[in-house]
């Protein structure tokens, strides 16, 4: 008997770290979406990216999204882009450490702040991973009808750390009910 609780809370220790060292997805600007209008340098203040975390851009038709070196980004040039996406829903993986600049593909939108810097950095606390999945140009989820029918969240990271902290207050729970009825 002894051996088989062992094997189950040996199970689920595993399973519990498992679904912790899973990565973010940040909607960027939140329920503002990608946008003119939307303050993405205070978005992006106080927030930590890590390796293979996943930045989800929404938008309207009249914008898009392009990755572009530093020199890029400061100039709000758009010719020399690395990855771009321009359906409405595109997402890029932070598949390393290091700075990463976004701009939107109309120039005048990009002058007036519709650019977003993020460094992304290391996850010392779990390791980095052998080799982080990799953005594939074009790919992305489904256009939005509008921009109003974005998701209503305040922001997707605190929804991510919500259920990681549910995990553990269940796993512990489920530990007390395993060795205090006896």
């Amino acid at each position: 008997m002894a051996m088989v609780k062992l094997l189950i809370i040996s199970a689920l220790v595993l399973i519990v770290y498992a679904l912790t060292c899973g990565a973010t997805q940040y909607m960027v600007g939140d329920n503002s979406g990608w946008d003119i209008s939307t303050d993405l340098d205070t978005w992006a203040k106080d927030k930590k990216f890590l390796v293979g975390d996943v930045l989800l851009f929404q938008y309207s038709s009249s914008h898009s999204v392009s990755e572009v070196p530093k020199e890029n980004y400061e100039g709000c040039n758009t010719t020399n882009v690395l990855q771009s996406g321009s359906n409405g829903n595109t997402s890029f993986v932070l598949s390393s450490p290091g700075d990463r600049y976004f701009i939107c593909g109309n120039k005048l939108h990009c002058y007036g702040g519709m650019k977003l810097h993020v460094n992304v950095e290391n996850d010392q606390g779990t390791g980095s991973p052998v080799e982080a999945p990799k953005a594939q140009p074009g790919t992305a989820l489904p256009p939005p009808n509008s921009k109003s029918k974005n998701p209503d969240v305040t922001s997707s990271a605190y929804f991510n750390h919500v259920t990681i902290d549910y995990m553990f207050i269940s796993f512990f729970g489920f530990l007390v009910l395993l060795f205090g009825v006896k």
